[in-house]
């Protein structure tokens, strides 16, 4: 079950809502209540993701919703999980709703538990019902004041933000600043000192200085306050005073920031443990804030898809302007069995194990990357689409590499392997859906290299247009081709289909010798067997299917049938 330390997911200083109540605060057509054996009037304390190939459950799971990542009402497993969350002691479990029905099983299993089956709609992701569920207790509990006294919330209107800034700026001895995702100033303390100059101009203009974002991008302060749960310490210069900072999150989603920095005195002692509290007390208040702004952020994000369509008249919806140009950035989070069976469906986690915790990870980097673009460029609009991230990129004048930082961004990371590319500027909405097809292209290229390189296909990589144009053009080339490939019949079509038939390497065996330009030492190095083992897989696809490496022809044809042969599914586009 993946929760933190503190579990901010749960709150027992007083009693939750019920689950009834819960799902009464989310939005119609999210939730579905498949069977609730002791009703809807069973209390909730909390809710959490459960991943069940990590952990199993524990009795610390009483009271909470559970989200079932990657299980199906259909699954086989999914009468286990409902068993698990039951013995466990949760208020309900959530499993994803696919084309089948339920078995019988799983509603025999839930008609003699107490836990409630719910069930979710495939068009809402994991981390969209995490959060408007998160959203909806915050809801229910912070007009009673369910915070507790020590709290930094006690006593606020839900929404407060202000007042959350000041009261936190009390306990902390210094001036607190909430700011959004994108560095906008949300709320500020009062004044009791003169500002330092830098919180000065963050006040006056309602938003960071960019250049001071770039500074803080630079260092990798930015990068260190998005990656961690954690304060972050900024020390003092002869410029500035001394600021902490952390991030306030629900769930994977960064909902913003709470900065704090010395006002005339140095801060409390304990003013990172105080600031480390704010952060939990502060996400109802920020959740609260967000979720007038999800509908107007949802239509933005289905405006930049309708724009990489095709459709002009959604500029002014996805706030882009005609006059000013534009690239696609587009990251890929590379693709696993759980990648590719939750593509397109906006899930953000998958059923187990090392794969879970590496697609949760994509997902963190994506994250980060779209923090990036707002925090880099002003202007940017974003949209997601399972494990891919699309970025539209303002470009200055004359700029030819908008995305420039995005790319280097994406070749440093390490702890997944992320694939990405940037097409050429667009001078309008217009031509925006052929730079996201060139960015797309790149994409391509750069896992498909990755795919043929030992190990390569774990690293990280990240490409402009420019810079694969020939590797763009071949697959321009090979898309043509395909469809009348398919048709064909030939030595190489013999070859390839015996290899899915038997497993057998004969291809990949001609591949290599043709890709180490005929050196069978070479090529046996790469394939890790011993040359006279590729020399006999050679003479035997000569004697088999007619395939000789010294015909000129038969070379294009096997470059060609070998490239089409390996060619993954192409992820869906934007929708």
């Amino acid at each position: 079950m993946r929760m933190p330390t503190d579990q901010p997911g749960r709150d027992d200083t007083g009693p939750g809502p019920s689950l009834g109540q819960l799902l009464a605060l989310v939005a119609p057509g999210t939730l579905d209540v498949v069977l609730a054996p002791r009703s809807t009037a069973v209390p909730v304390t909390g809710v959490a993701l459960y991943d069940p190939g990590e952990e199993p459950l524990r009795q610390g799971a009483a009271g909470l919703v559970l989200l079932a990542v990657g299980v199906e009402l259909a699954s086989p497993g999914a009468a286990d999980v409902l068993g698990a969350a039951d013995r466990a002691g949760a208020a309900a479990v959530v499993l994803r709703r696919g084309e089948r029905e339920p078995g019988p099983g799983l509603l025999a299993a839930a008609a003699r538990g107490r836990t409630a089956l719910l069930s979710r709609r495939p068009e809402h992701g994991w981390t969209e019902v995490l959060g408007r569920l998160r959203t909806a207790l915050a809801s229910h509990r912070a007009p009673d004041g369910a915070h507790g006294p020590s709290s930094p919330a006690a006593g606020l209107r839900l929404g407060d933000l202000s007042g959350l800034a000041n009261t936190i700026a009390d306990l902390v001895g210094g001036a607190i600043t909430v700011e959004d995702p994108q560095s906008r100033v949300l709320a500020y303390s009062r004044l009791d000192h003169e500002p330092d100059p830098m919180r000065r101009l963050t006040i006056l203009g309602q938003e960071v200085p960019r250049w001071r974002v770039a500074e803080l991008r630079e260092s990798g302060f930015l990068q260190a306050l998005w990656s961690t749960d954690d304060v972050v310490r900024l020390p003092a210069d002869g410029r500035y005073a001394e600021r902490l900072a952390v991030a306030v999150r629900e769930g994977s989603e960064v909902l913003g920031t709470l900065w704090a920095a010395a006002d005339g005195r140095p801060l409390a002692e304990d003013a990172a443990a105080t600031l480390r509290t704010a952060a939990r007390a502060a996400v109802p208040h920020l959740a609260h804030h967000h979720s007038r702004d999800r509908a107007a952020a949802g239509a933005r994000e289905a405006a930049v898809r309708a724009l990489l369509r095709g459709d002009v008249g959604a500029a002014p919806e996805a706030g882009i302007a005609a006059d000013r140009p534009y690239a696609v950035f587009l990251a890929e989070i590379a693709e696993t069995a759980e990648t590719a069976g939750t593509a397109g469906t906006g899930e953000s986690a998958g059923a187990g194990g090392t794969e879970g915790a590496a697609a949760r990870a994509g997902q963190r980097v994506l994250d980060v990357l779209a923090l990036r673009a707002a925090a880099d460029r002003p202007g940017c609009a974003t949209a997601r689409s399972g494990h891919r991230l699309y970025v539209l990129v303002p470009a200055g004048d004359g700029e030819a590499d908008p995305a420039g930082a995005l790319l280097a961004a994406v070749r440093a990371v390490t702890r997944c392997a992320v694939f990405a590319g940037a097409g050429p500027v667009a001078s309008g909405p217009a031509e925006l859906p052929a730079s996201r097809e060139a960015a797309e292209l790149v994409v391509r290229v750069v896992r498909e290299r990755a795919a043929r390189t030992p190990g390569g296909g774990a690293v990280s990589a990240a490409a402009a247009h420019h810079e694969v144009a020939s590797g763009t053009a071949v697959l321009r080339l090979l898309d043509r081709l395909e469809p009348l490939w398919g048709s064909l019949t030939g030595p190489v079509h013999a070859m390839v289909a015996h290899d899915r038939a038997h497993g057998s390497a004969y291809g990949a065996s001609v591949a290599a010798y043709l890709d180490a330009s005929c050196d069978a030492g070479a090529a046996a190095r790469r394939l890790h067997v011993h040359p006279n083992t590729l020399r006999y897989r050679l003479r035997r696809a000569r004697e088999l299917f007619g395939v000789d490496p010294a015909d000129p022809d038969v070379r294009l044809l096997v470059e060609v049938g070998l490239r089409l042969a390996a060619r993954p599914e192409p992820p869906p586009r934007p929708r």
